[in-house]
């Protein structure tokens, strides 16, 4: 479903990354590693946020290398929700069909369908400022399972969330994926929130993907030295 060879960006001479990677159709896949390692680098590729140098996206099986992120069979829920406090809930949603959005016929009723499968029935009225920060991710997630994309891409989904809403919200995550047969690539820094959600892990580090594998395994028996020092300084942190 998403397929990656020899991927490459590069940003300056000190700043090439190249990502071969195949994630398959209806897996969750979990990316972690340090900060400026290129985990959001990798999603923006994904995504078509940034031009390739070099190599290949294959995305459902078709070319994807050129494609703009409109054209690309992708919806992404960012770290940073992205939710417009002048709309209303049904219509931040309803963006994510169309900018023209409408709260009306057979668009409107996705929406409603949308908000009830993330547990929010009800909320299409309220205002952003109003949300806690579950409720306001949750928001963002129902915007990016209306586009009926099979590939959802999610960065940093936990980081505005406590300890209590990030288990809820994995539990939320998990079921979503499972539901709807998604194929999931979620980047995160709190690599013990993906044992829930990913079957598998890639670390990221020195321009491209030092290890993957199963979510358990590399968690309890990483395979690479960087990952190991990496997992050290997460569990402290977290």
């Amino acid at each position: 479903m998403i397929e990656l060879s020899g991927a490459t960006k590069r940003f300056s001479e000190e700043g090439v990354f190249r990502f071969d990677l195949n994630v398959g159709e209806g897996e969750s896949l979990g990316v972690i590693g340090a900060s400026g390692a290129g985990k959001s680098t990798l999603l923006q590729m994904i995504a078509g946020f940034v031009d390739l140098d070099g190599g290949l996206i294959r995305l459902a099986g078709q070319d994807h290398s050129t494609s703009t992120p409109a054209a690309r069979p992708i919806s992404m829920v960012f770290q940073s929700n992205n939710l417009f406090d002048h709309l209303d809930v049904a219509t931040n949603v309803g963006l994510g069909i169309a900018p023209g959005f409408r709260r009306a016929g057979a668009a409107m009723g996705k929406v409603k369908d949308a908000l009830r499968q993330v547990g929010l029935d009800g909320f299409e009225d309220r205002r952003p400022s109003g949300l806690s920060g579950g409720e306001a991710q949750r928001v963002a997630l129902a915007r990016a399972l209306v586009r009926d994309k099979p590939i959802l891409l999610l960065d940093e989904p936990f980081a505005a969330l406590g300890p209590s809403m990030r288990a809820d919200f994995t539990t939320l995550l998990s079921a979503m994926q499972k539901d709807r047969g998604l194929t999931m690539l979620t980047v995160s820094h709190a690599p013990t929130e993906l044992r829930g959600l990913c079957s598998r892990l890639a670390f990221v580090a020195d321009g491209g993907i030092a290890a993957l594998g199963d979510t358990e395994a590399m968690l309890t028996d990483p395979p690479h030295p960087a990952l190991a020092t990496y997992l050290g300084v997460s569990a402290h942190q977290n």
